[in-house]
């Protein structure tokens, strides 16, 4: 199983910025995670968990129409290593943001602890 840990949340002002990162671990050879599909994952209290951003092997994202045109997700295979930009940030992306694989299937293996971001003045 690839182990994945989450960075980067926190406390930000309405229209802050963060920048979260995701760091597969170093068991995995890079070839093989630069063909996964990686996403991030949200959850806010009391709501389903909602897949926010996504990216291709290749560099191909995808975004949630909530977050299109405020966030950017990218990679690093050779780091093993997903990003997920914030700008513009509002209230309503308060939650817990995970990333994990992206399956056709829409199974996930295992959730890491994820990373805070809380948005507030």
């Amino acid at each position: 199983q690839v182990q994945l840990v989450e960075s980067g949340g926190g406390l930000v002002q309405p229209g802050g910025s963060l920048r979260l990162s995701c760091a597969a671990s170093r068991s995995i050879v890079s070839s093989i995670f630069s063909i996964y599909v990686m996403g991030w994952y949200r959850q806010a209290p009391g709501k389903q968990r909602e897949l926010v951003a996504a990216i291709t092997g290749g560099g191909s994202p995808n975004y949630a129409d909530s977050v299109k045109g405020r966030f950017t997700i990218s990679r690093d295979n050779a780091k093993n290593t997903v990003y997920l930009q914030m700008n513009g940030l509002k209230p309503e992306d308060t939650a817990v943001y995970y990333c994990n694989r992206v399956r056709a299937d829409g199974t996930i293996g295992s959730w890491g602890q994820g990373t805070q971001v809380t948005v507030s003045s």
